[in-house]
């Protein structure tokens, strides 16, 4: 399955959503996201630190700065200000870099900077046994 690139948001292009306000662009957002955005208790001081951070870097940025913003706040919803940016997400162990494009609108940091890795083993260590050693052909 290929990964179309999207060139449109819910029918907007991208330079349509940077126009519109915050409140404009929570009502395309799908529910669940539109519903953390509208809730008080979701801007607490960390998330508004870190949409100040953005804010700071996309004016960098457009001045001809390349700035990288890191971050603990992985619930943190991706808006359509933040095209073009650089975030470095920490997971756990390290911050995982993550390109905002029109495609990751809507979603969180979170899905980008996964904290668990897919465990790959390879032959038996020093000190295995000899049936260990027996892998079993497809």
């Amino acid at each position: 399955m290929s990964a179309k690139k999207r060139t449109h948001y819910r029918g907007k292009t991208l330079k349509e959503l940077q126009e519109m306000t915050l409140d404009e662009v929570v009502e395309l957002l799908p529910a669940r996201q539109r519903r953390s955005l509208t809730t008080p208790e979701y801007w607490n001081h960390k998330r508004k630190k870190l949409l100040a951070d953005l804010r700071e870097a996309k004016k960098a940025q457009n001045k001809g700065n390349q700035v990288v913003v890191k971050t603990h706040v992985r619930d943190f919803v991706i808006l359509p200000e933040f095209v073009g940016l650089t975030i470095e997400v920490y997971n756990g162990k390290e911050f995982i870099p993550v390109e905002i494009n029109l495609d990751k609108v809507g979603d969180y940091l979170a899905e980008y900077a996964h904290p668990r890795r897919i465990v790959k083993h390879s032959a038996p260590g020093i000190g295995a046994t000899k049936s260990s050693l027996y892998v079993p052909l497809k």
